[in-house]
């Protein structure tokens, strides 16, 4: 053959710890010569003071990274100020940003398709997201050239939907794992190597094959490889190293080489006549389908093929052919989404314990949390079947911060500070948590101290997010957290990775430094009878009637 290869290392999300990256690669260096590329997919910046500084040190010349250094634009809302704009640039002496996606075709010939951020809805997209119309841009040109075989590298930041079927098992929860527009995306560019990061977790997938056996000319294969962020403390693979000749200089017969391991392709499924047709997948009000194939009558090439969701089966209807999606069409009220089985929070369920109900409004209401912390604990729940805040509709939104503003001025008057949280990981309906602290007891920094100190304590990073930003810029629906909200306005986030203790927020705030009474940190242990609960429900509803928006006229 001939061809020199490429050696390239690609990397997982750094999160600002810039100098960890290079002065490891130094050392896989000093051992294995030299490399070509560094690729580097996630979270490249941190949102840390002292990530800052550590990049400063690179961005003024004081430091410069040892190889050419190539990364993806940012993936969440706190480090969009790194990037000057959405177009490719150098940062740094040899760190480039790629930009929001595009192809790079090196000197040698690779080709290196590459997407950033998160799935956004809007078109524009918002700058740390990408659209449906990125994808087609991207996709279109590529298909368009009657030789394209595929691309030797794909970047994404977001795992691809179901890229685990027909292989083995990646250590992630694959119901809420992945996005299906990148699945799309990778079964069009057909990647011989296609990276992703965010998730945590290192991940080599089996090879898969591109062609369907004794029905289409053989093809290559492709690798999805999942690397974990730099440094974690489970000692997950960041760095990825290997060596790659580009798809242009090789022979046919050598790249088409199918290895022993090689398994189906996991995306032939969701790219038939039928897209998606999962109830459970979790992306039932982002997903976007395209067909860049001339097989759909009166469909434009690249036209977008948008998925809608019924909420009475949580499956999709597809446009019908010729037909456009009118995205200006005013919506129809649709009644709120249905749970798939019992759900104990669902107002209109046989399960829900009506006798914990304090006020019940148009999409929202309020109860009395079981086994409660103290007895003004309550829960802000929607009465449709939403898993997140980051899944509700505007309107449901709009009456859930009413309902904040009302336990807020109601907990206020009692000379109490409110502590909202939500645990989006191992629940099915969403349950914002409501708790008081006494002012005099301590302060808003108490509060926020005592979690930061409690996660750090766990390995968990809490990270600050700024005041007016939307929870759903930062966790696309699917996606595990925990979220703090501080009566101040503060609001802490932590993106939930493997392992999340459930009790985590009442072990804090029943902690000693804040309520003082940790033998209520499992609310199983303060369990009340029927009757206790009843005369709770009833003194709580009194207290709260003067704040209820609901009785208004």
């Amino acid at each position: 053959m001939g061809e020199q290869p490429l050696r390239i290392l690609t990397c997982g999300d750094v999160k600002g710890r810039i100098n960890d990256v290079f002065n490891r690669v130094r050392t896989i260096q000093k051992k294995s010569g030299q490399f070509d590329l560094l690729l580097c997919v996630g979270d490249f910046f941190g949102s840390t003071p002292g990530a800052l500084v550590e990049w400063q040190e690179y961005k003024s010349g004081a430091k410069k990274a040892p190889i050419h250094t190539y990364i993806l634009g940012a993936a969440s809302q706190e480090t969009l100020h790194f990037f000057p704009s959405t177009d490719g640039c150098e940062l740094a002496d040899n760190i480039t940003y790629l930009g929001r996606r595009g192809v790079f075709t090196g000197a040698s010939g690779l080709q290196i398709a590459y997407v950033s951020g998160c799935q956004g809805l809007q078109d524009p997209a918002p700058a740390h997201c990408f659209s449906p119309k990125d994808l087609t841009q991207l996709v279109e040109p590529l298909l368009s050239n009657n030789k394209f075989r595929g691309v030797d590298i794909l970047l994404t930041s977001q795992w691809p939907r179901g890229v685990w079927q027909f292989a083995n098992s990646p250590e992630v929860n694959t119901k809420v794992c992945g996005t299906t527009s990148i699945a799309h995306l990778s079964d069009k560019l057909k990647p011989r190597y296609h990276f992703a990061a965010l998730e945590g977790v290192f991940y080599e997938r089996l090879p898969y094959r591109n062609h369907v056996v004794l029905q289409e000319n053989t093809q290559h294969v492709s690798r999805f490889i999942a690397l974990a962020t730099v440094n974690n403390p489970e000692k997950r693979k960041y760095l990825y190293a290997f060596n790659i000749v580009p798809m242009k200089s090789m022979e046919i017969s050598e790249l088409i080489k199918q290895p022993q391991d090689v398994t189906e392709n996991p995306y032939r499924r969701m790219v038939r006549d039928q897209p998606v047709s999962s109830s459970t997948d979790p992306e039932t009000t982002s997903q976007f389908f395209f067909d860049l194939s001339n097989k759909q009558h009166g469909r434009g090439r690249g036209q977008m093929d948008h998925g809608r969701k019924r909420p009475s089966d949580g499956g999709f209807d597809r446009q019908s052919q010729g037909d456009s999606l009118d995205l200006d069409r005013p919506k129809q009220p649709r009644r709120p989404p249905q749970p798939p089985g019992p759900c104990w929070f669902c107002l209109a369920s046989p399960q829900v314990e009506k006798h914990l109900v304090i006020s019940i409004g148009t999409h929202c209401y309020l109860a009395l949390a079981k086994g409660s912390l103290t007895p003004q604990h309550v829960l802000v729940l929607p009465i449709g079947h939403y898993q997140s805040v980051v899944e509700l509709s505007s309107e449901v939104v709009q009456e859930l911060d009413r309902y904040k503003k009302a336990v807020r001025d109601f907990y206020k008057s009692k000379g109490q500070r409110c502590v909202l949280f939500e645990r989006n990981y191992r629940s099915q309906h969403l349950q914002l948590q409501a708790v008081p602290v006494p002012e005099n007891q301590c302060t808003t920094e108490d509060i926020k101290e005592a979690f930061m100190v409690q996660a750090q304590e766990q390995n968990m990073e809490l990270m600050e997010i700024p005041q007016h930003t939307d929870l759903k810029q930062i966790a696309p629906p699917g996606t595990p957290y925990f979220y703090i909200e501080l009566d101040s306005g503060e609001k802490l986030f932590y993106r939930i990775q493997k392992h999340f203790p459930l009790q985590f927020g009442r072990e804090v705030l029943a902690s000693e430094v804040l309520l003082n009474i940790p033998d209520r940190a499992d609310w199983r242990e303060c369990k009340q009878s029927r009757e206790e609960e009843e005369s709770s429900s009833k003194q709580l509803r009194d207290d709260f009637q003067p704040h209820d928006f609901t009785l208004e006229d």
